[in-house]
């Protein structure tokens, strides 16, 4: 796979991952503290692709970096709000658990993909 065809992987997977996000959102109760859980879960999620997305239009290497760090900070992030979700409502439990795997896995592509990127920076 090449370079492009990575990109257009990684920013499909990151858009169909928020859009599993969103429909899990929509399934918690009608309740204060699944509204907070859920829109900040929302948030964080989308960011994910949204700075996957930024990081394409990106004037520099550095800014190109510091978007996809972004994507890796949001990504952490989701994580926090997926670990209260699954507390929240557990019958969305197995849901809610694959979803984290696809968040570990975002995680590490991003991750991965940062560390490559600053070694290429030192020489």
């Amino acid at each position: 796979m090449n370079n492009k065809e990575y990109k257009e992987q990684l920013i499909k997977r990151a858009f169909n991952y928020a859009r599993k996000i969103i429909a899990l959102a929509d399934k918690f109760p009608n309740k204060r503290s699944a509204w907070i859980i859920t829109d900040q879960l929302i948030r964080a999620a989308t960011s994910i692709g949204a700075n996957i997305i930024e990081a394409q239009a990106a004037s520099s290497r550095k800014d190109f970096i510091n978007f996809l760090n972004h994507a890796l900070k949001s990504g952490n992030e989701t994580k926090f709000w997926l670990a209260l979700a699954r507390d929240l409502d557990r019958k969305l439990i197995l849901e809610i658990e694959d979803l984290m795997k696809e968040t570990d896995e975002l995680v590490k592509i991003l991750g991965s993909s940062l560390v490559k990127l600053r070694d290429k920076n030192k020489f």
